[in-house]
């Protein structure tokens, strides 16, 4: 079942002196052809948490609900990419902070869950310490959560859930993300079976080489599907949702992913692939009514596969990390 959060303010997030209840968004990295440079910030899923001045200085984690992780600051993404920060500012501070964490996104999922920690707590301590840091820099702190988790500082996850809507991430030496426009009538479905693909098992399947032609192909891709988000060109979007890199080798670490592929193809999804790392499966789709057929879609494809597995829909979020009334 998927979290069910209290109203957000959508226009701004808000200065609050001592506490922030925040909504940490999930996230889906990669876009089928931007491996590692592209993501995109979901709207309906994501965590909830709890950021607050405390009086004994540093990060302390003090609750995590919905799922079993590490209290301990450096051994917790949100703990890391917290100290990040305070290590960044000018002077030590007088204060702490205290973190309360509510999971609504499952670790190993492939949609951002240690994204959704490391972001929201750096987004929510700027705002708490009057915001003194720029989005940029957050995400730099935020990826130091990343790299514990994965291993790697990478930022297609991170960059989304702090800047909103689509990014690309055209270099992290030095870190440069540009924010790309979300089509209003842009979709996703998202179908995440209850299995672990562990990002370094992801990773390891990857090949270190690739030919020119398959290269090509996919800048070719990219470029067409940041124009095609430009002008808003669901066509042009669609054609340009492939993959022939990464796809083809990671998608047999996902049980009948050709299968739900298929699928959503066949319901009028614009594209298909595999979110992040995996295992969880997206969909793109024009309109909420072909995207909630997606889902109807990927839902009986996989009943048949002793799997359990949970399915979403969401438009894309604009904002990114949000205040929670």
């Amino acid at each position: 079942m998927s979290l069910e959060l209290a109203p957000c303010n959508q226009p701004s997030l808000i200065i609050i002196q001592k506490e922030l209840h925040i909504f940490a968004p999930a996230t889906i990295a990669n876009v089928s052809c931007g491996f590692d440079v592209l993501g995109l910030c979901l709207e309906t899923i994501g965590d909830e948490m709890i950021v607050r001045k405390s009086v004994q200085k540093g990060i302390h984690i003090v609750k995590i609900e919905g799922q079993d992780l590490p209290l301990e600051t450096e051994k917790n993404v949100a703990g890391v990419a917290g100290l990040a920060l305070l290590a960044a500012l000018p002077e030590e501070i007088e204060h702490g902070f205290e973190i309360e964490i509510i999971k609504g996104i499952k670790a190993g999922s492939g949609i951002g869950s240690s994204a959704a920690s490391s972001a929201g707590t750096v987004v929510a301590m700027n705002h708490l310490l009057g915001q003194p840091f720029n989005p940029m820099q957050l995400i730099q702190f935020a990826m130091e959560g990343e790299k514990l988790a994965s291993g790697t500082a990478h930022a297609d996850n991170v960059a989304p859930a702090i800047m909103g809507g689509f990014t690309l991430v055209r270099s992290t030496h030095p870190l440069d993300v540009v924010a790309l426009p979300a089509p209003d009538q842009l979709v996703a479905t998202v179908i995440h079976p209850q299995i672990e693909v562990k990002t370094a098992d992801a990773r390891a399947v990857l090949k270190q080489s690739i030919s020119f032609k398959k290269a090509i192909s996919q800048w070719g891709n990219l470029g067409a599907l940041v124009s095609g988000l430009y002008t808003e060109d669901y066509n042009l979007i669609g054609r340009s949702l492939n993959d022939e890199i990464v796809e083809p080798l990671r998608s047999i670490l996902i049980p009948g992913f050709d299968n739900l592929k298929q699928a959503a193809m066949s319901q009028g999804a614009l594209g298909c692939g595999i979110s992040g790392s995996g295992p969880s499966v997206y969909a793109l789709s024009k309109g909420s009514t072909t995207a909630k057929g997606v889902a109807e879609a990927f839902t009986e494809a996989y009943s048949s596969y002793d799997i359990p597995f949970e399915v979403y829909v969401s438009p894309i979020n604009p904002q990114g990390v949000k205040i929670c009334s």
